[in-house]
């Protein structure tokens, strides 16, 4: 094994249905970069090429034969083109640190593999989520994507910050990474439908998209779903600090 090969980060996804077949996907992916290992042999339907349905805000040049994102999707979709979105399925997910399991829909799974597809694929927009890749969640609730997103983006902050920039605080500049990703995932729905015969591929992207679009609202209501949990630790640090209390807020007993 190569030093490239070392430093990379594995994870295997295995669909297992009832019928007794399975689909497995390994996805490799650069430690450092959380980009996509690629293949050689990728294949490139028509439906992948950029003009092909192009989402309204892709920022790539005409220049660009191809979009990195469906061409990323090329196998995946192909793989579950005559499949159903409510066909069930037992999901596998395993990673060097740990195994997750659950069963449930295809829509649900093939949720959460094309979503690190779409992140890690070198499409300008998605790739503003790509560190949170390197903590993949399977199967994750709305509330816990929130809860990383914004863990996510604050962490970055604190980067800037740190480097002498003006960190945003108030996470009004996710709110748009948000928006502009919803986009997106219409437009390479758009692409999918055109790719499948049965409709799994395409609502494991409408998955997505619902939670993305609901995320600009959550944050420009100030997070009130996630603060009562917050309420004592918050607390603690005001005295660690030797703060004020702010007092009570939303939620708070």
């Amino acid at each position: 094994m190569s030093d490239k090969e070392k430093d990379r980060v594995k994870l295997i996804y295995r669909f297992d249905f009832d019928n007794g077949t399975h689909q497995d996907f390994e996805i490799e992916l650069d430690a450092d970069t959380m980009g996509l290992v690629l293949e050689s042999n990728r294949p490139h339907p028509e439906w992948t090429k950029l003009k092909y349905h192009q989402c309204e805000n892709c920022p790539l040049p005409d220049t660009e034969e191809y979009c990195p994102v469906a061409v990323n999707l090329a196998s995946l979709v192909e793989s579950f083109k005559d499949s159903i979105s409510f066909e069930r399925t037992t999901v596998t997910v395993q990673t060097k640190e740990r195994v997750f399991q659950k069963d449930t829909t295809l829509q649900k799974g093939l949720s959460a593999l094309i979503g690190i597809y779409m992140v890690t694929s070198n499409c300008p927009i998605m790739d503003r989520l790509r560190p949170m890749v390197r903590f993949h969640l399977p199967f994750a609730t709305s509330k816990e994507t929130v809860y990383r997103a914004v863990s996510m983006y604050l962490t970055a902050q604190f980067f800037i910050m740190r480097k002498g920039g003006v960190p945003d605080w108030e996470l009004k500049n996710l709110s748009e990474i948000y928006k502009a990703i919803s986009i997106v995932n219409r437009g390479v729905s758009k692409r999918i439908s055109h790719a499948s015969h049965k409709d799994a591929n395409v609502n494991a992207v409408v998955i997505l998209h619902s939670v993305g679009e609901s995320l600009p609202y959550v944050i420009e209501n100030g997070l009130n779903d996630i603060e009562p949990m917050f309420t004592q630790y918050v607390r603690q640090l005001e005295e660690l600090q030797g703060i004020a209390p702010t007092g009570n807020s939303p939620g708070m007993k």
